[in-house]
């Protein structure tokens, strides 16, 4: 399965969500095996609220996403328009 890198990331959607899709995670798969709520991984997606993590949860997080802690987005959910800022 091809791999997307940040730099492939369409700016309206959740560069979480395209992560997740991109290894086949669903949210509540990621959820439980990084150790949150699909709850929680839903909000994120949503921009609902920023990500924090303790140590194992980042470590879990790129382990499952495949990717390194510098290849994660600084922000979970989507871009937002100059309207919506």
């Amino acid at each position: 399965m091809p791999q997307k890198n940040r730099s492939d990331l369409d700016g309206g959607e959740s560069p979480l969500k395209q992560l997740r899709e991109a290894v086949g995670l669903t949210q509540e798969e990621l959820a439980r095996r990084i150790g949150v709520s699909t709850k929680t991984i839903s909000n994120w997606e949503r921009g609902a609220y920023p990500a924090t993590f303790n140590v194992p949860q980042i470590k879990a997080l790129c382990r499952e996403l495949r990717c390194s802690l510098e290849d994660l987005p600084d922000n979970f959910g989507p871009a937002r328009s100059p309207e919506q800022a």
